[in-house]
């Protein structure tokens, strides 16, 4: 480590915001960059990088990187990609695995119809393809009924940062369902 990172990271550890918002403008858009080329989603690297951040301040006490300030930023994004990847197969796996034992085990008079079968499906993709904290809130407010200011409250995170998730979510549906919805019914 140079010099220069040592400085920054004594500062932040300090809880000098200001450095540790400089660092952020100076790496945000290179890290989603990069974690973009990981995951393929936009909105999924941009999530990755600002969940990194947020536990890099939350934990910045403890921070202590053996390597260079930007070697170390890289490779969290990386690695966080990359377990981010894993987690998605592992749900995708288990949807798979659900929706197969479900459909062995329904005797033939029950089974649904084909189209609410597709459109099953349809909502499970869908939910598959989002982002994971996109997915939990969705699933928390329009599953469990909570509302935002208690999902805001569940996650740590702001009402503001709720409403956007939804509305990703909600976006990402009207696609996946136009032909089944009429006009605004989401």
């Amino acid at each position: 480590m140079n010099l220069t990172d040592y400085f920054i990271q004594k500062k932040i550890q300090g809880g000098d915001i200001r450095e540790f918002e400089r660092l952020f403008e100076n790496y945000y858009g290179p890290l989603c960059h990069h974690a973009l080329k990981i995951v393929k989603d936009m909105d999924t690297a941009e999530d990755l990088v600002q969940e990194f951040f947020y536990h890099f301040w939350k934990n910045r006490e403890t921070f202590s990187p053996k390597l260079s300030l930007n070697a170390y930023l890289y490779q969290s994004i990386r690695n966080n990609a990359l377990h981010y990847l894993e987690h998605l197969a592992v749900r995708k796996n288990y949807a798979e695995h659900v929706f197969n034992e479900y459909k062995v085990t329904m005797p033939a008079e029950v089974q649904p119809d084909v189209e609410l079968n597709d459109l099953g499906n349809i909502i499970n993709a869908t939910l598959l393809k989002m982002p994971e904290r996109c997915s939990r809130i969705f699933r928390m407010n329009r599953f469990e009924g909570m509302k935002y200011h208690e999902i805001a409250s569940i996650l740590s995170i702001s009402v503001k940062t709720v409403e956007a998730d939804m509305g990703k979510a909600l976006q990402l549906f009207r696609k996946s369902l136009k032909e089944y919805t009429r006009e605004g019914a989401l």
